[in-house]
């Protein structure tokens, strides 16, 4: 009975899994802003490779850290002297004095097998290296919160771009059909003798001045979309649907929020890397120090050494000693005079980065602050201008429909009415983007 409840829930997590994958299939991605942001951190290449920098940088720190452990190795050998060494000894040694009689040393075979213990007890410059490696893993994490941030501000501008673009050719759209009605107004205004034919040519003109721009418009969006798309780590072709409108983007915008939250550069991702990269110099100006140093190093060593003229009867002799080793650096020829001085004017360079660093993000806030205001009253004039374009034109429109007005006078009404339009699109795109900066400069994202 509970075999059959297991393979019931089993089958039902099977076809739940089957339904879900096939709707990804069918319909894509749906995604808000953030959802976006989410799965880049995910799937995004570069994010990944960021992922896999802190693993390196962990093994990095454990194999630093390796060497100032106790380190065993062992070794063995077996050996047939074919042909063993033979010497002359005086004949005084076996009674026949004033001759020299050929003596043969040593046994057919030999054996050996031994272990040794090394362990470092003091070595200034690989503790210091292992500090370096610490301080490495931790630039590498914040590496990747610096890809993560990247990500997410290129997501987002991706975003923004197929919102805007869509927006425009809804508005292409809506102009298009506008402009058709014109046309077929003016054809049959033409044909009852009310209008003349350069007024036909001049709509149709418009007519397809507009559809040209549609078309690329079109190409413009498929192409934002693969951005996206790559931005996201997915495959070309892969069914994207943005959930979020540019309406819901702009009223989230609270420009008095923005503009009055502080600011501490220390906490900003850049300054945290050039920080570090300061540190890591400091520890090799010490590293050079360090080599001044001696080193000192215990060793144990165990072993037994077999002997004889055969393999089955090799007499066995064990040997052990135990001992210290020291190592004094003692002249260089100013080698090591001249590696402190250079990583000394390492560390000078990297202190004044640092300030640098600080200068720039501190220019930047400012900046940025400042483009978020003038950016939103931008947009609040744009908005205001494009509804006066609107019925300016839609009265220009009126009145040719009426002899009042000439095909040219609405054609340079329409430009200015689109001309509005575009104004209005980029001055949203342009707040969009200013908002974007502001709040990756404040770690908003």
């Amino acid at each position: 009975m509970k075999n059959k409840k297991i393979l019931t829930v089993a089958l039902l997590i099977f076809f739940s899994g089957a339904v879900l994958f096939g709707q990804e299939n069918n319909s894509g991605l749906r995604l808000s802003l953030k959802e976006a942001q989410d799965y880049a951190i995910q799937n995004n290449k570069m994010v990944i490779t960021a992922r896999k920098d802190v693993e390196a940088s962990k093994a990095a720190l454990w194999e630093t850290i390796s060497n100032a452990l106790p380190q065993v190795s062992g070794s063995a050998s077996f050996t047939d002297n074919l042909k063993l060494m033979t010497t002359l000894l005086p004949g005084d040694f076996f009674g026949k004095p004033g001759e020299m009689v050929p003596v043969t040393f040593g046994s057919q075979f030999g054996s050996g097998a031994s272990i040794q213990a090394n362990l470092l007890l003091f070595n200034a410059p690989l503790f210091i290296g292992i500090e370096t490696a610490k301080l490495a893993e931790k630039l590498s994490r914040e590496s990747l919160n610096k890809s993560e941030l990247d990500t997410k501000e290129s997501v987002s501008s991706a975003y923004f771009l197929i919102l805007i673009t869509e927006k425009s050719l809804k508005i292409l759209d809506a102009n298009l059909v506008d402009l058709t009605g014109t046309l077929k107004s003016t054809k049959a205004m033409f044909s009852a003798g009310m209008a003349e034919s350069t007024d036909v040519d001049q709509m149709v003109s418009n007519v397809t001045m507009v559809e040209n721009s549609r078309s690329s418009l079109q190409r413009t969006i498929e192409l934002n979309y693969n951005i996206m798309r790559f931005q996201l780590g997915v495959a070309v072709g892969t069914p994207i649907v943005l959930t979020e409108t540019l309406e819901g983007l702009t009223t989230q915008i609270n420009v008095e929020a923005l503009v009055s939250q502080d600011f501490d550069y220390k906490q900003h991702v850049n300054y945290r890397l050039i920080e570090g990269q300061e540190q890591i110099s400091s520890l090799m100006l010490k590293t050079q120090k360090a080599s001044v140093l001696p080193t000192l190093a215990s060793f144990y060593t165990y072993g037994t050494n077999g002997m004889g003229d055969a393999v089955s009867s090799l007499r066995w002799f064990p040997n052990s000693m135990v001992g210290l080793q020291l190592a004094v650096p003692i002249f260089a020829s100013g080698q090591r005079y001249n590696s402190i001085k250079k990583a000394r004017i390492n560390l000078e360079k990297a202190q004044t980065t640092r300030d640098m660093v600080k200068d720039q993000l501190l220019l930047q806030e400012t900046q940025l602050r400042y483009n978020l205001v003038n950016a939103n009253l931008q947009y609040k004039s744009q908005k205001d201008n494009i509804e006066v374009s609107k019925r300016v034109y839609a009265s220009m429109e009126n009145k040719f429909k009426q002899g009042m007005a000439s095909s040219l006078e609405l054609t340079q009404s329409n430009s200015l009415y689109l001309q509005a339009e575009n104004n209005y699109i980029s001055s949203l795109m342009n707040l969009l983007q200013t908002k974007l900066a502001l709040d990756k400069l404040l770690n908003n994202l």
